[in-house]
């Protein structure tokens, strides 16, 4: 097991509002990629035995911009599908159901193209790609970066470290951040987290 990179994508108009984009496809801003741009030294700095990406064009530009352009496109990495909760922010949703929180509560039922996902099964799919990514470091030298989403790269840290799901609630995560995940006397870390160069 060696070194995961994770980066989340640039800012959007979405997140930079508080809107959950799960499954809509919105573009970076130009802010997201000065972002994303920042990050380059930080990449360039370490060998890259693999590199995965997920669909959305947020985080395939992200890729691009970091100089990561050959990433495999991989569905696990999607966001979170937040079904009836897509384009609302969390103080619109806890107008609605006080005390909701999204780690423990999950989301409302969405359209049959987004019905929403729970905790749980988001921490499925983190499983399925943290098999992914163990697979290509026994194939490869050098970090493994997967560029995706923050609600999803939360829970993926939290299965990567042995918690369940909700505990990525403990693990905030900026756009356009560099987090690493290693490995200390044979068990996962936090080795680097929220990584932004200074602007």
């Amino acid at each position: 097991m060696g070194d995961l990179f994770l980066v989340r994508h640039g800012e959007t108009e979405w997140s930079r509002s508080g809107r959950h984009t799960g499954r809509t496809d919105v573009p970076l801003t130009e802010r997201g990629r000065d972002e994303a741009r920042r990050l380059v030294p930080l990449i360039r700095s370490h060998r890259i035995g693999a590199a995965f990406v997920s669909p959305l064009q947020r985080a395939r530009e992200t890729a691009e911009l970091i100089g990561i352009p050959d990433a495999r496109v991989d569905a696990d990495l999607c966001e979170w599908d937040y079904g009836g909760y897509e384009g609302v922010t969390t103080p619109e949703i806890q107008r609605r159901r006080p005390g909701w929180f999204l780690f423990t509560d999950g989301v409302a039922p969405g359209p049959p193209d987004r019905p929403g996902e729970s905790p749980e099964q988001v921490g499925e799919r983190a499983d399925r790609m943290l098999a992914k990514a163990d697979a290509a470091f026994a194939n490869t030298e050098g970090v493994v970066v997967l560029i995706a989403h923050g609600h999803f790269l939360r829970v993926l840290t939290a299965r990567r470290l042995g918690l369940s799901p909700r505990h990525g609630a403990l693990f905030q995560l900026a756009t356009g951040a560099l987090c690493r995940l290693g490995t200390e006397h044979g068990r996962p870390v936090v080795a680097g987290w929220n990584i932004r160069p200074p602007e």
